[in-house]
This record gives C-alpha cells, sequence and structure tokens, in this order.
C-alpha cells in the first residue's frame, strides 16, 4: 500500500467517524441548538455576576417571539433562525407580552425562571433559582448535556 492511499483511507474514515458523532448528537441543529443554550446560559451568568460586582440590580430580557436578547453593558443578540423558545418566569418583573425578564439581584439571588429551546424535537432548557441565581442548562427529556 502507498503512502497515498493510506493517506486516502485515513480521510476516509475522519470523514466516516464525523457523520457518525453528527448522527449520534443530533447533527448540525443539535449543535446550534447547544452552541445557543451554552451562550444563553453564559449571559446569563454574566448578568449575575455583574449584580453582585455592582451592587445594583441587573436584568436580562428575551424576547419569545423572535429570540432577540438584551443584557446589561449593551450586550445583546440573536437565537439562530428555525430555534423556538419557551419563558417561563415571574410575572411581577414581565413590563411586555413576549417578553421574558430574569431579575439578578446584588445578593446574588434571581426573580427565577426557565428558558427552553427548541429545535426540532431537542429540547435545551435552562433553569435560573429564584433563591440562589444559579443558572444550569442542559438537554432535557432525560438527554444528557
Amino acid at each position: 500500500m502507498s503512502l497515498l492511499e493510506m493517506m486516502l483511507v485515513l480521510a476516509l474514515v475522519a470523514v466516516i467517524a464525523m457523520v457518525a458523532a453528527m448522527a449520534m448528537n443530533g447533527g448540525l441543529d443539535g449543535m446550534r441548538l447547544r452552541s445557543a443554550g451554552k451562550e444563553l446560559a453564559a449571559e446569563l451568568r454574566y448578568t449575575r455576576t455583574r449584580a453582585i460586582a455592582t451592587g445594583v440590580p441587573q436584568q436580562f430580557e428575551l424576547n419569545v417571539r423572535n429570540g432577540h436578547w438584551q443584557g446589561p453593558d449593551g450586550r445583546r443578540g440573536e437565537l439562530p433562525a428555525g430555534m423556538s423558545l419557551r419563558f417561563t418566569g415571574a410575572r411581577q418583573v414581565q413590563a411586555k407580552e413576549n417578553a421574558g425578564v430574569v431579575r439578578f439581584f446584588e445578593d446574588g439571588a434571581s426573580s427565577g425562571g426557565r428558558i427552553e429551546l427548541i429545535a426540532r424535537a431537542a429540547v435545551w432548557r435552562i433553569d435560573i433559582g429564584w433563591i440562589t441565581g444559579e443558572v444550569r442548562a442542559g438537554l432535557s427529556r432525560g438527554e444528557e448535556a
């Protein structure tokens, strides 16, 4: 077997392994879902950290209809196209229809809530504890993150 043939076989094995890994992890939709979920969780954690560091309550706002979000210090972004979301949170801090708001307080606590990102049948869930303000994220329905 020549060096060229061996290189081709190794390249073919790598491509097959990559396709198999993507199929097992939900493909591109699954990767987008995980990426968006982790980004959103990181922004929520940043908002909590900002509230603690500044001693001033901070809020994270999410537009449920179009997937746009906004945090402190002008940080903003949007979810990838084709992804929908659900928000459950304290009604007292919800200023507008179709807006999800999580308020973090200077002691680290929060108004709490749950954000679910949905891509096809997969759901990435972000839980925000109201006593501790802890942000936990992962695939729901018994799947591992």
